[in-house]
């Protein structure tokens, strides 16, 4: 940015409106910057926060040129059930199909299921049916539908969604009774043709219900501003897509994410003004850690879950994980725990005076990392006192008595603390690994953008357990969703439903250039001059009887199978070029890039060796070392600090640990570097150690989570992919169990007799057992339940072919090809009358399917890949992963 661009006239508000705190970054017209931080509620000064803040920064009769915002007022709603009363109106025979919907069990433990609370409180179901082919069945009863949806607007109701059968690709029937609720007087109609044009009932339905919820509330919030800051002012809004639009445009379905949207494009554009291209982010909190996966590109999800509504909207892909500054740390009688539970603001943290538990923001405490000299004194009655050194203290001590009469074993305070820390970072970690290492991407690659308030705390930390060497803090990392705002480039998506083979979808272009035209005239309604705006088209393509697909460049035919075997390889560790490829969606996404690209020219020039406020004794790397303080504003350009260290600043922490160093760039972000080999970690030994065996625990049943997540992303069968009747687990050389995700228990009790079986059998086959071998097996009397539950068993080997352990998954198939589909047959009498029987069977060798092989087995009472490819494809691949450190590397299974 160039503070003296003539373009800049008034004062722009970048603000994130959270559900605590909101935030504001002001750009002055001379192009400086200056930051703000209030609370989201406080009626008892004003009546909304964001308006306070402009008005708090704003010199009187200075111009405005925009206000760019996020806000929770959405996502609140939602998960408070507070949006507008809304009726659904949907095809005749399907008023409960949104209540039904799928299959699918989440949690497969819970004896007593809760579905959440519906949004609509009304369904009026319309006369009316079209086929899929287009043909109408039954012909639209205008008559009827308006005597219903009268009825409802009598009632009170003002939103009503509208959702019929095939209605998002013939959309006749869908408009004419949109046309007739408008008549009628509804003040919010949602269609879902226009919400969410794509095919699947309860998705699309979902989706256009959400927006009828959440319009209304969105609509008098965004009034209510526009009316505080004058109707002249041009007020844009951050969606959940990661782009920016204008208040009229913003609707309910693009408004759930769209405050940590702006983190995660205030992380993408400063980590590329700062020379980074491949990018995790990792926003830690007090209650929760948001991570991201950049690299070039928004990640988005298409198909989400949140608050217990499925939504088919275009959302940025933010994984989040209970790990934060106020997660709980016990101890169990033989483990330390962390979290999941938080001690959230009341009572807060032990530190915080309130009588509250011991947490990782205590942990630090205890460590000295985290000083009450350093920190606010905001706690106590009267909100003026420091920290409480002493309440750590005493629930250290007491923490290391009761460790020392459960296990015999001695700990020191310190010692706990350090592995509390060290469980934390691992569950950190893991949610970074499920955006990046899970999907096939290598972190040691890219650079770890640290922001939030307790992130700094951990920045090194959590890239060593990653492997990573590198990381990146803001100056406005306590702000950078809100920064983010002014980053932002205005967005606009279309999408239409394709549903042909690749080799059918012949007119691909054509309707991608269709999209473009009609997204490019929507943003220069948003006064977008069209030189810049920029449209991508995507395709979202998926294997035939699949449901799982991949977003890759539109191109032609030989193109796009290429990008799309490359993801899926990566990904799920597997192709199979023999199946054709079935395109599902068809995007276009216009960017009318924006003028705020830049960042301020903060100056460079040489400066003297930075001088630390004290020195301070503080417990890393196992040891208590001397550890300068160093405040960050007195850093300039070029400084350089190496580790121990720890930096303070207005909004955070940061801890350079023992072998990092930390280095201020040309615009005043800390890039920590790893400057010494990472040192190599202690052996166990034989006793349970109480942090490594959670760590440990971690490790493998992460294994077993991710070979869970390839099965049932690749899979054919509802049984798999819906009820998620499968299971994945890890076991030793001898076949006795390691450990399993929270998978079907009835699985686990007798897999192990599965694999030491096919063990038994290939010992004394002389060909034995060989690296990229796969086994299948079904044998009830030899450790298999009924014949439909399918097993997979595959030996993974170190670099030296020596056995290291087994990975194995089973899962359920509807029909095994016995005398009646599904399972057991009443009047059978013998095993092979419920299905094919199958014992030891070869069904990888090398690391090739034998597909052939196995058609003429007859081991195909289905889709024969579609049955067995991916239960092999997700055990496949032993050899190590090339993240984390090496002692870990023999024991993570590449998975994608």
């Amino acid at each position: 940015m160039n503070p003296d661009d003539q373009n800049l006239r008034g004062w722009e508000f970048w603000i994130d409106r959270g559900g605590t705190f909101t935030d504001i970054v002001a750009r002055r017209p001379d192009g400086s910057l200056v930051t703000h931080k209030l609370l989201s509620e406080n009626p008892e000064h004003y009546a909304d926060a964001a308006v306070a803040g402009v008005r708090a920064l704003l010199p009187a009769g200075a111009p405005i040129d925009a206000v760019k915002m996020g806000t929770t007022v959405a996502t609140n709603a939602l998960l408070e059930r507070k949006g507008e009363p809304t009726v659904l109106a949907i095809t005749a025979g399907h008023a409960d199909a949104l209540r039904i919907g799928y299959q699918a069990r989440p949690r497969l433990f819970e004896r007593h299921i809760v579905k959440p609370e519906a949004l609509y409180d009304r369904v009026v179901e319309i006369d009316e049916r079209i086929t899929v082919e287009g043909e109408v069945l039954r012909p639209l009863d205008e008559a009827a539908a308006r005597t219903g949806l009268q009825a409802a607007f009598d009632a009170g109701f003002r939103a009503v969604a509208i959702v019929l059968l095939h209605g998002f690709r013939f959309t006749d029937h869908e408009a004419r009774v949109a046309a007739i609720a408008r008549e009628i007087g509804f003040t919010q109609v949602s269609v879902s043709h226009e919400v969410s044009p794509l095919m699947k009932l309860v998705g699309r339905g979902d989706t256009t219900v959400v927006d009828a919820y959440l319009s209304p509330i969105l609509r008098r919030y965004v009034d209510r501003v526009a009316g505080e800051l004058g109707e002249d002012t041009r007020l844009l809004f951050m969606q959940s897509n990661g782009g920016l639009t204008d208040a009229r445009a913003f609707r309910g379905k693009d408004a759930i994410l769209s405050g940590p949207a702006g983190g995660v494009v205030g992380m993408a554009r400063t980590a590329a003004q700062a020379g980074f291209d491949r990018v995790i982010g990792f926003d830690m909190g007090g209650t929760s850690t948001d991570v991201c996966h950049y690299a070039g590109a928004y990640e988005r999800a298409f198909e989400t879950v949140v608050a217990g509504v499925r939504m088919r909207a275009p959302m940025m892909n933010i994984h989040t994980v209970a790990a934060g500054g106020g997660s709980i740390c016990s101890f169990d009688g033989a483990r330390l725990r962390v979290g999941p539970a938080s001690a959230g603001a009341v009572p807060g943290p032990a530190a915080y005076r309130r009588g509250g538990p011991l947490t990782v923001t205590d942990c630090n405490v205890r460590l000295g990392k985290l000083r009450p000299e350093f920190f606010p004194a905001v706690f106590g009655p009267n909100a003026d006192q420091p920290l409480d050194a002493l309440a750590v203290t005493r629930g250290f001590d007491a923490l290391a008595a009761d460790i020392l009469t459960a296990t015999g074993e001695a700990m020191s305070p310190e010692a706990i603390a350090e592995g509390f820390l060290t469980i934390a970072v691992e569950n950190m970690a893991k949610a970074v690994r499920q955006i990046s290492i899970q999907r096939g991407y290598d972190v040691t690659r890219y650079v770890l953008a640290c922001f939030g308030g307790a992130g700094g705390q951990h920045a090194c930390l959590v890239a060593d357990a990653l492997g990573m060497t590198k990381v990146m803090i803001h100056p406005f990392a306590g702000v950078l969703s809100a920064y983010g705002m002014g980053l932002a480039d205005l967005r606009l998506i279309r999408e239409a439903t394709v549903e042909q083979t690749l080799e059918e979808a012949t007119d691909l272009a054509e309707q991608a250039r269709v999209l473009s035209v009609e997204a490019e005239a929507l943003l220069r309604a948003q006064a977008v001059p069209l030189v810049s705006i920029e449209t991508l088209a995507t395709l979202r393509v998926k294997y035939a009887g699949t449901d799982t697909p991949l977003v890759v460049p539109l191109a032609n035919e030989a193109g796009v199978r290429a990008a799309f075997e490359e993801m899926h390889q990566r990904r799920f560790g597997f192709t199979s070029p023999t199946t054709a490829l079935v395109v599902e969606t068809l995007s276009v996404e216009a960017i009318g890039h924006s003028d705020a690209g830049g960042a301020p020219d903060f100056g460079s020039g040489a400066v003297g060796d930075p001088l630390p406020l004290t020195t301070v004794d503080v417990r890393m790397a196992g040891k208590v070392r001397a550890t300068p303080v160093f405040d960050r504003e007195t850093l300039a350009v070029g400084a350089e600090i190496k580790g121990p260290a720890i930096i303070r600043e207005a909004t955070g922490t940061t801890v350079v640990e023992p072998g990092w160093r930390a280095t201020v760039d040309a615009h005043l972000n800390l890039i920590l570097d790893r400057i010494e080999a990472l040192p190599t970690r202690r052996a166990i030994g034989t006793r349970a150690d109480p942090v490594m065996l959670e760590v440990f625990n971690n490790l493998f049943m992460a294994v077993a989570e991710e070979m869970g997540f390839a099965l049932q992303n690749t899979a054919y069968s509802v049984n798999i992919k819906e009820r998620l009747d499968f299971s994945c687990a890890l076991f030793d050389r001898d076949g006795n169990l390691i450990a399993n995700a929270p998978h079907m228990p009835v699985h686990l009790g007798s897999m192990g007799d599965s694999v030491r079986a096919i063990r038994e059998a290939r010992d004394g086959d002389g060909r034995g057992m060989t690296p990229g071998d796969v086994y299948m097996l079904n044998a009830p009397y030899k450790g298999g339940t009924h014949l439909p539950d399918v097993t997979v068993v595959m030996p993974v080997f170190d670099a030296g072919r020596a056995l290291l352990f087994y990975v194995a998954a089973r899962g359920h198939q509807g029909d095994i090809g016995g005398i009646t589909p599904g399972s057991m047959p009443p009047n059978s009498r013998t095993v092979e009358e419920e299905g094919v029987l199958i014992e030891n069977f070869l069904l990888v060798e090398g690391g090739r399917f034998l597909e052939a092989e196995t058609r003429g087995r007859r081991i195909r009472p289905g889709r024969g890949r579609g049955l067995y490819g991916p239960r092999a494809g997700q055990c496949r691949g032993g050899r190590p992963a090339g993240a984390g450190h090496p002692e870990r590397r023999r024991f993570r299974l590449r998975t994608g």
